[in-house]
Protein backbone atom coordinates (compact mmCIF):
# COMPACT_ATOMS: atom_id res chain seq x y z
CA UNK A 1 0.00 0.00 0.00
CA UNK A 2 1.17 3.13 -0.86
CA UNK A 3 1.86 6.31 1.62
CA UNK A 4 -1.13 8.08 0.45
CA UNK A 5 -3.17 5.11 0.21
CA UNK A 6 -2.29 4.35 4.33
CA UNK A 7 -2.69 7.76 5.18
CA UNK A 8 -6.34 7.90 3.94
CA UNK A 9 -6.96 4.26 5.13
CA UNK A 10 -5.76 4.88 8.60
CA UNK A 11 -7.63 8.79 8.69
CA UNK A 12 -10.55 7.04 8.44
CA UNK A 13 -11.28 9.73 4.89
CA UNK A 14 -13.75 7.74 3.75
CA UNK A 15 -16.31 8.39 6.41
CA UNK A 16 -18.01 11.72 8.34
CA UNK A 17 -17.39 10.43 11.47
CA UNK A 18 -14.25 9.09 12.26
CA UNK A 19 -12.93 7.72 15.70
CA UNK A 20 -8.80 7.43 16.81
CA UNK A 21 -6.72 7.18 19.77
CA UNK A 22 -4.92 9.93 21.20
CA UNK A 23 -2.57 12.58 19.88
CA UNK A 24 -1.20 10.29 16.83
CA UNK A 25 -4.51 9.34 16.13
CA UNK A 26 -6.17 12.83 16.24
CA UNK A 27 -3.80 13.79 13.97
CA UNK A 28 -4.54 11.34 11.75
CA UNK A 29 -8.17 11.42 11.37
CA UNK A 30 -8.43 15.45 12.01
CA UNK A 31 -6.59 15.72 8.47
CA UNK A 32 -9.49 17.46 6.77
CA UNK A 33 -11.90 17.44 9.94
CA UNK A 34 -13.74 20.08 10.56
CA UNK A 35 -14.73 19.27 14.04
CA UNK A 36 -12.66 17.22 16.68
CA UNK A 37 -14.38 15.79 19.81
CA UNK A 38 -12.06 14.77 22.86
CA UNK A 39 -12.79 12.65 24.95
CA UNK A 40 -11.12 12.44 28.22
CA UNK A 41 -13.59 10.82 31.00
CA UNK A 42 -11.19 10.66 33.99
CA UNK A 43 -10.92 13.29 34.37
CA UNK A 44 -10.19 16.60 31.72
CA UNK A 45 -13.18 16.57 29.84
CA UNK A 46 -15.74 15.55 33.08
CA UNK A 47 -14.20 18.40 34.80
CA UNK A 48 -14.24 20.85 32.00
CA UNK A 49 -17.89 19.96 31.47
CA UNK A 50 -18.33 20.62 35.48
CA UNK A 51 -16.48 23.90 35.35
CA UNK A 52 -18.26 24.94 32.11
CA UNK A 53 -21.58 23.61 33.59
CA UNK A 54 -20.99 26.69 36.01
CA UNK A 55 -20.30 29.48 33.84
CA UNK A 56 -16.44 29.41 34.07
CA UNK A 57 -13.95 29.71 30.90
CA UNK A 58 -11.84 27.01 30.74
CA UNK A 59 -8.23 27.15 29.41
CA UNK A 60 -6.40 23.95 28.20
CA UNK A 61 -2.62 23.69 29.28
CA UNK A 62 -0.07 20.84 28.52
CA UNK A 63 1.47 20.91 32.05
CA UNK A 64 1.07 22.03 35.52
CA UNK A 65 4.37 23.83 36.18
CA UNK A 66 6.06 27.21 35.82
CA UNK A 67 4.83 27.89 32.35
CA UNK A 68 1.04 27.08 33.30
CA UNK A 69 1.28 29.15 36.38
CA UNK A 70 2.64 32.12 33.71
CA UNK A 71 0.16 31.28 31.75
CA UNK A 72 -2.77 32.03 34.14
CA UNK A 73 -1.44 35.05 35.48
CA UNK A 74 -1.09 36.31 32.00
CA UNK A 75 -4.78 35.47 31.38
CA UNK A 76 -5.33 36.77 34.76
CA UNK A 77 -6.55 33.11 35.26
CA UNK A 78 -7.02 30.79 38.35
CA UNK A 79 -4.44 27.55 37.73
CA UNK A 80 -6.31 24.43 38.58
CA UNK A 81 -4.29 22.45 41.19
CA UNK A 82 -3.81 18.55 40.92
CA UNK A 83 -6.46 16.45 43.07
CA UNK A 84 -3.53 15.77 45.71
CA UNK A 85 -2.86 19.31 46.07
CA UNK A 86 -6.69 20.23 46.43
CA UNK A 87 -7.19 17.77 49.05
CA UNK A 88 -4.16 19.69 51.27
CA UNK A 89 -5.63 22.91 50.32
CA UNK A 90 -6.61 24.63 53.54
CA UNK A 91 -9.62 25.57 51.77
CA UNK A 92 -12.21 23.78 49.57
CA UNK A 93 -12.63 26.82 47.14
CA UNK A 94 -9.83 25.70 44.74
CA UNK A 95 -10.33 24.86 41.12
CA UNK A 96 -8.88 21.47 40.26
CA UNK A 97 -8.62 18.59 37.90
CA UNK A 98 -10.82 16.60 40.23
CA UNK A 99 -14.23 16.74 38.68
CA UNK A 100 -16.03 15.66 42.07
CA UNK A 101 -13.64 18.91 43.76
CA UNK A 102 -15.36 20.96 41.25
CA UNK A 103 -18.65 20.11 41.10
CA UNK A 104 -19.04 21.18 45.08
CA UNK A 105 -17.76 24.70 44.07
CA UNK A 106 -21.01 26.89 43.34
CA UNK A 107 -21.18 28.73 40.15
CA UNK A 108 -19.39 31.89 40.48
CA UNK A 109 -16.92 30.81 43.86
CA UNK A 110 -14.58 33.86 42.79
CA UNK A 111 -14.16 31.90 39.47
CA UNK A 112 -14.28 33.08 36.28
CA UNK A 113 -11.60 31.81 34.10
CA UNK A 114 -9.35 28.05 34.56
CA UNK A 115 -6.26 27.15 33.46
CA UNK A 116 -6.51 23.47 33.45
CA UNK A 117 -3.78 20.94 32.88
CA UNK A 118 -3.62 17.68 31.41
CA UNK A 119 -1.26 15.90 29.74
CA UNK A 120 -4.00 13.85 28.11
CA UNK A 121 -7.30 15.29 27.16
CA UNK A 122 -5.60 19.18 27.84
CA UNK A 123 -2.41 18.37 25.26
CA UNK A 124 -4.91 16.61 21.97
CA UNK A 125 -7.34 19.75 22.56
CA UNK A 126 -4.47 22.42 21.90
CA UNK A 127 -2.82 20.73 19.55
CA UNK A 128 -6.43 20.59 17.42
CA UNK A 129 -6.76 23.78 18.12
CA UNK A 130 -3.40 24.98 16.85
CA UNK A 131 -4.00 22.32 13.78
CA UNK A 132 -6.92 24.69 12.93
CA UNK A 133 -9.53 22.30 14.01
CA UNK A 134 -12.90 22.93 16.27
CA UNK A 135 -12.17 21.11 19.17
CA UNK A 136 -14.96 20.42 21.33
CA UNK A 137 -15.07 18.88 24.41
CA UNK A 138 -17.32 15.52 25.13
CA UNK A 139 -17.30 13.01 27.91
CA UNK A 140 -20.30 10.71 29.76
CA UNK A 141 -21.94 14.05 31.32
CA UNK A 142 -22.99 16.16 28.20
CA UNK A 143 -22.60 13.23 25.36
CA UNK A 144 -25.75 13.53 24.20
CA UNK A 145 -25.74 17.24 24.00
CA UNK A 146 -22.57 16.66 22.29
CA UNK A 147 -24.13 14.69 19.55
CA UNK A 148 -27.36 16.94 18.97
CA UNK A 149 -25.05 20.06 18.28
CA UNK A 150 -23.13 18.14 15.82
CA UNK A 151 -26.00 15.97 14.13
CA UNK A 152 -26.73 19.10 12.05
CA UNK A 153 -23.23 20.20 11.01
CA UNK A 154 -22.62 16.20 9.81
CA UNK A 155 -25.97 15.80 8.09
CA UNK A 156 -24.79 19.40 5.96
CA UNK A 157 -21.29 17.98 5.12
CA UNK A 158 -18.87 18.43 8.05
CA UNK A 159 -16.26 16.01 9.20
CA UNK A 160 -16.39 14.95 13.17
CA UNK A 161 -12.65 13.36 14.39
CA UNK A 162 -13.68 11.52 17.47
CA UNK A 163 -10.83 11.34 19.72
CA UNK A 164 -10.74 9.29 23.00
CA UNK A 165 -7.68 10.83 24.86
CA UNK A 166 -6.04 7.29 26.49
CA UNK A 167 -3.61 6.87 28.89
CA UNK A 168 -0.11 6.54 29.17
CA UNK A 169 1.90 3.61 30.26
CA UNK A 170 4.89 4.36 32.40
CA UNK A 171 7.35 4.25 29.60
CA UNK A 172 5.37 6.92 28.16
CA UNK A 173 3.27 4.78 25.25
CA UNK A 174 -0.48 4.97 24.60
CA UNK A 175 -2.82 2.93 27.04
CA UNK A 176 -6.28 2.99 25.52
CA UNK A 177 -8.82 3.11 28.60
CA UNK A 178 -11.90 1.55 29.25
CA UNK A 179 -13.59 5.02 30.02
CA UNK A 180 -12.70 6.89 27.08
CA UNK A 181 -14.26 3.97 24.76
CA UNK A 182 -17.27 4.61 26.76
CA UNK A 183 -17.37 8.10 26.50
CA UNK A 184 -16.42 8.27 22.44
CA UNK A 185 -19.19 5.39 22.14
CA UNK A 186 -21.65 7.41 23.82
CA UNK A 187 -21.10 10.41 21.20
CA UNK A 188 -21.53 8.26 18.75
CA UNK A 189 -24.30 6.96 19.94
CA UNK A 190 -26.38 9.93 20.07
CA UNK A 191 -25.09 11.25 16.32
CA UNK A 192 -26.95 8.31 15.36
CA UNK A 193 -29.73 8.95 17.38
CA UNK A 194 -30.08 12.14 16.12
CA UNK A 195 -30.65 10.86 12.40
CA UNK A 196 -27.07 11.12 10.95
CA UNK A 197 -26.73 8.80 8.35
CA UNK A 198 -24.93 9.66 5.57
CA UNK A 199 -22.86 8.46 2.59
CA UNK A 200 -20.03 7.47 3.92
CA UNK A 201 -20.79 7.90 7.49
CA UNK A 202 -19.87 6.27 11.03
CA UNK A 203 -16.49 4.37 10.27
CA UNK A 204 -16.32 0.87 11.97
CA UNK A 205 -14.07 2.44 14.48
CA UNK A 206 -16.40 4.53 15.58
CA UNK A 207 -18.98 2.07 15.38
CA UNK A 208 -16.80 -0.15 17.92
CA UNK A 209 -16.92 2.49 20.49
CA UNK A 210 -21.04 3.05 20.21
CA UNK A 211 -21.32 -1.20 20.36
CA UNK A 212 -18.74 -0.74 23.16
CA UNK A 213 -20.84 2.31 25.16
CA UNK A 214 -24.21 0.75 24.70
CA UNK A 215 -23.14 -2.66 25.99
CA UNK A 216 -22.33 -1.02 29.59
CA UNK A 217 -25.37 1.92 29.33
CA UNK A 218 -27.20 0.62 31.99
CA UNK A 219 -24.48 -0.25 34.17
CA UNK A 220 -22.03 2.74 34.13
CA UNK A 221 -21.41 3.38 37.37
CA UNK A 222 -20.72 -0.39 38.42
CA UNK A 223 -18.21 -0.42 35.46
CA UNK A 224 -16.18 2.51 35.43
CA UNK A 225 -15.56 1.80 38.77
CA UNK A 226 -14.52 -1.65 37.88
CA UNK A 227 -12.39 -0.42 34.84
CA UNK A 228 -8.30 0.11 35.39
CA UNK A 229 -8.86 3.74 35.72
CA UNK A 230 -11.63 3.75 37.96
CA UNK A 231 -9.96 1.24 40.41
CA UNK A 232 -6.95 3.39 40.38
CA UNK A 233 -8.63 6.29 41.30
CA UNK A 234 -10.88 4.42 43.79
CA UNK A 235 -7.49 3.10 45.45
CA UNK A 236 -6.35 6.94 46.62
CA UNK A 237 -10.04 7.75 47.45
CA UNK A 238 -10.79 9.55 44.43
CA UNK A 239 -14.04 7.12 43.55
CA UNK A 240 -16.22 10.11 44.06
CA UNK A 241 -14.12 11.50 40.69
CA UNK A 242 -15.42 7.78 39.23
CA UNK A 243 -18.94 8.51 40.50
CA UNK A 244 -19.25 11.92 38.71
CA UNK A 245 -17.84 10.80 35.60
CA UNK A 246 -20.54 8.17 35.62
CA UNK A 247 -23.70 10.40 35.41
CA UNK A 248 -24.65 9.98 31.79
CA UNK A 249 -26.44 13.14 30.38
CA UNK A 250 -26.84 14.90 33.31
CA UNK A 251 -25.18 18.07 31.37
CA UNK A 252 -26.46 20.06 28.49
CA UNK A 253 -23.03 22.47 27.86
CA UNK A 254 -21.32 21.96 24.88
CA UNK A 255 -17.72 23.18 25.42
CA UNK A 256 -16.05 24.57 22.29
CA UNK A 257 -12.85 25.99 22.45
CA UNK A 258 -11.79 29.27 20.75
CA UNK A 259 -8.55 31.81 20.89
CA UNK A 260 -10.12 32.69 24.45
CA UNK A 261 -10.99 29.61 25.44
CA UNK A 262 -13.33 26.75 26.19
CA UNK A 263 -16.79 28.29 26.44
CA UNK A 264 -20.70 27.05 25.96
CA UNK A 265 -21.04 26.76 22.70
CA UNK A 266 -25.75 26.86 23.23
Amino acid sequence: MSGSSAADAHGQRVHRVRLEWGPTGAAAIAAGADVAVVVDVLSFTTTLTVAVERGWVVHPFLWRDESAAAHAEELGAVLAVGRFEQRAAATGATASLSPAAMADLAPGSGLERVVLPSPNGSAISVGLRDAGVEVVGACLRNATAVGRWLAPRVTGGAVVAVVPAGERWPDGTLRPAAEDLWGAGAVVDALVLAGVSVPGGVSPEAELAREAFLAVRDRLPERLLACAGGQELAAVDFAADVRVAAELDVSDVVPVLGDDGFRDAR
